[in-house]
């Protein structure tokens, strides 16, 4: 798949909400079949980078279900490049909808330990701006839903200092 894919899933994950009153409906369901179109062509040879972009491109607060093939693709991705890419794509994470957001981790720390600790050792070599901020989000959704449940909480991060 061409390298430029990465680029055009974040563009196309922008997708156009119920809100907008300027988009042309044409164009909304271009946006979006393109986003499931490139999503679905996603082979998990990718590598970290690929995830990372699929990450950073779950900007849409209403996706329509659209997101699940973004979900589909990332688990088509090996466990070490699949931890390792959230990682890489933090910044995106960190600024997606909660719900993406939690969605991810969740996904991540049912993934098993290879890719939990790909993710960890990632974050751990991040700038501390960046370990900041996925430590509060990771600690945002273990307080609420995503993260709360016996078995997916105190996974990501370990061990917390």
């Amino acid at each position: 798949m061409p390298s430029d894919w990465k680029v055009e899933i974040v563009e196309c994950g922008d997708l156009v909400q119920d809100d907008d009153e300027v988009t042309p409906p044409e164009e909304a369901a271009r946006r979006w079949n393109r986003y499931v179109q490139l999503a679905d062509s996603v082979t998990g040879e990718e590598g970290p980078d690929g995830v990372a972009a699929i990450v950073s491109s779950l900007k849409a607060e209403e996706d329509y279900g659209a997101h699940q093939a973004a979900h589909a693709a990332l688990a088509r991705f090996p466990r070490s490049d699949f931890g390792k890419g959230v990682a890489l794509g933090a910044r995106g994470l960190v600024s997606i909808p909660k719900d993406g957001s939690g969605n991810v981790l969740l996904i991540l720390a049912r993934a098993g330990s290879v890719a939990v600790n790909n993710f960890n050792e990632a974050i751990r070599a991040s700038e501390p701006s960046v370990q900041r901020e996925v430590r509060a989000l990771v600690e945002f959704h273990e307080a609420e839903e995503w993260l709360s449940d016996e078995g997916v909480r105190n996974v990501l991060l370990m061990p917390r200092g």
